[in-house]
């Protein structure tokens, strides 16, 4: 509790999980969260995301407390903190919360980032982790994110890659919209933020992504997107020579980031971005 009082007195605290005394409407689906507690710990796609993050605040700020705004179940607060990363999880599900509890964490907070009141000028970094998509307003969101932000505090965010990658799937996860590295950066620069670092990450997914969601979609072809066993295998890690080649294009990935070097394509936005 001490930490979280440093940042914010707004709370309620009910068996070790913090309540923000207001809960405001997200656009997530409600069954989001455990769905994606069932998938993450075997899933690529999930464990590749969460080394890429690793890297990038190791690199910009690895002393920090990380604030995981929109985070889930915790499974990036739990690898940051594997990695020796103080984390605070803020998911305004319950569910997640509640999940996030059994993964051991023990810094979460139910509740939006509005709701939790937190002080002005008092984070020092801040993940947005495949959250900003789901902002109808990301504008407005991101220049919130920049005043609780210390002068030279970090941002860090994951969005999905193309509006031509735009699926039924998307607007099943209430998506407002995807992005490109310039769309990104550019509502970044208007927010009050430097852009520190950016790529592409899945550099293999986008035609993949094309023929299986995008291209039903756009066909009028009706498939249960929502399938638990679609989406379980969808994650799965390869086998064989076809797992061979996917952990080599991995490995290249994390390289690239770790040399503050750009993946020129992938099925995902990365950015690192300090406030000004």
């Amino acid at each position: 509790m001490d930490l979280i009082n440093q940042y914010t007195e707004q709370l309620i605290n009910k068996d070790g999980i913090f309540f923000a005394k207001d809960q405001s409407e997200i656009s997530y689906p409600k069954e989001g969260n455990e769905n994606c507690y069932q998938i993450e710990q075997n899933s690529f796609w999930f464990n590749h995301r969460n080394n890429c993050i690793i890297e990038a605040v190791k690199k910009y700020s690895p002393n920090n407390i990380f604030f995981d705004i929109g985070g889930g179940n915790g499974f990036v607060s739990k690898g940051l903190e594997n990695a020796g990363i103080t984390t605070v999880l803020v998911e305004p599900g319950i569910q997640g919360c509640i999940n996030a509890k059994k993964r051991g964490l023990s810094n979460i907070i139910c509740s939006t980032l509005e709701d939790a009141s937190f002080k002005a000028n008092s984070i020092n970094s801040v993940g947005l982790f495949d959250v900003v998509e789901h902002i109808e307003d990301d504008h407005k969101f991101l220049k919130s994110i920049n005043k609780y932000l210390t002068t030279n505090g970090f941002v860090y965010i994951t969005v999905p890659a193309y509006n031509l990658l735009w699926s039924d799937e998307d607007t099943d996860a209430g998506h407002f919209r995807r992005y490109t590295l310039n769309s990104l950066e550019s509502v970044l620069n208007k927010s009050g933020f430097t852009i520190k670092y950016s790529t592409y990450i899945f550099s293999i997914l986008p035609f993949p992504i094309f023929i299986a969601r995008t291209l039903p979609s756009r066909l009028k072809i009706k498939r249960n997107s929502n399938s638990m066993t679609k989406h379980t295998n969808e994650h799965k890690n390869s086998q064989g020579l076809m797992g061979s080649i996917t952990n080599k294009l991995w490995n290249y990935e994390l390289n690239t980031i770790r040399k503050g070097k750009q993946i020129p394509f992938g099925g995902s936005c990365f950015v690192v971005a300090m406030k000004n």
